[in-house]
């Protein structure tokens, strides 16, 4: 079985999460065993509480605990799916899960990717460039934001109607295929 641990942000709804463990729920291979937001009062948090998963808040405030704390909650767990957790992950971390990192992304990385580029902000600069196609990215997690190597990407189309909120939810629904894809695949490649 591999055990997968989901970080979430503190104010997201946790849709990816949701995906995910709607996946994997009776799955023998794989499973969502644990979530870790970055607030006590997370949407996604609340959620995955009413799942019977295990779950902890823990504020990303560089200290000496935070990466310690993290470790011991993800303890047992062999995977790590980011969904909207914004923060980098501690050196301790990366190097504790090498190459079991994965991240969803709202764009095709590696343009609109970095620190900042998240939510309404990648959506609102893909239509500010004109481009004519977006989508999401999974991507393996270094220690620089979004710049790890990229595992699967889904397209769509940027309407001339678009705003970024008609553009996100479209991006939204490819993440919600596209994510649970990845983390098969990027399970199957490592066992290869």
């Amino acid at each position: 079985m591999n055990r997968v641990a989901v970080m979430v942000g503190g104010r997201g709804r946790g849709s990816n999460l949701r995906a995910l463990v709607a996946e994997f729920n009776g799955d023998a291979s794989v499973s969502v065993v644990s979530v870790i937001a970055t607030a006590s009062d997370s949407p996604a948090l609340e959620w995955a509480e009413g799942q019977n998963l295990r779950t902890a808040a823990i504020p990303p405030r560089p200290s000496e605990t935070y990466a310690s704390r993290l470790l011991e909650h993800l303890h047992g767990v062999e995977w790590i799916c980011l969904a909207g957790y914004l923060n980098l992950l501690p050196p301790e971390v990366l190097a504790a899960f090498p190459g079991r990192i994965l991240n969803i992304h709202p764009a095709l990385l590696p343009k609109f990717g970095g620190k900042g580029m998240y939510g309404l902000h990648v959506h609102s600069a893909v239509l500010a460039a004109n481009e004519t196609v977006s989508g999401c990215t999974v991507h393996y997690v270094s220690e620089v934001y979004d710049e790890g190597e990229v595992l699967a990407q889904a397209t769509c189309p940027v309407m001339k109607t678009d705003t970024p909120e008609t553009l996100a939810a479209r991006v939204l629904r490819l993440e919600h295929l596209l994510y649970p894809e990845a983390v098969r695949f990027a399970i199957e490649r490592a066992r290869a």
